[in-house]
């Protein structure tokens, strides 16, 4: 069965295993998808990722991270820029979720970056999700 939004499949995966407080999450793998995890991990939101090797296109194990009460570390992760409306976005336009306290993560030129990672390298792109 193909998936017509498989980034959209991996944050929701993300999401229910957070919500389950599991340790991990396997997801497909992808350029995008081992960017988004990538940048998640930068920020902070996951502890790391490992690729599987399959045979076929290979499994995406996403290690979840949460608080030291057990809490999960973000509320929202919401796709922003879908297969039928693309959002695109400049440096200057850039949202700041949560006063700066969130994540914005956009696919550019230079690879799939968070929104600070945006405003140092000065470049915009597509935005793919705000976690919060």
């Amino acid at each position: 069965m193909a998936l017509s939004d498989p980034i959209a499949d991996m944050l929701n995966r993300i999401r229910n295993a957070a919500l389950n407080h599991s340790p991990t999450v396997d997801c497909k793998n992808s350029k995008v998808c081992t960017g988004i995890a990538q940048a998640l991990a930068h920020e902070g939101y996951v502890k790391s990722h490992d690729i599987i090797d399959d045979g076929r296109q290979g499994i995406l194990r996403v290690h979840l991270k949460y608080g030291p009460n057990g809490e999960q570390l973000f509320h929202k992760m919401e796709r922003q820029s879908k297969p039928g409306c693309r959002v695109y976005t400049k440096v200057s336009e850039l949202p700041r979720p949560l006063a700066g306290l969130g994540v914005a993560i956009l696919t550019t030129p230079k690879g799939v970056l968070s929104d600070r990672q945006c405003r140092e390298e000065n470049v915009g792109g597509e935005m793919i999700c705000i976690v919060e």
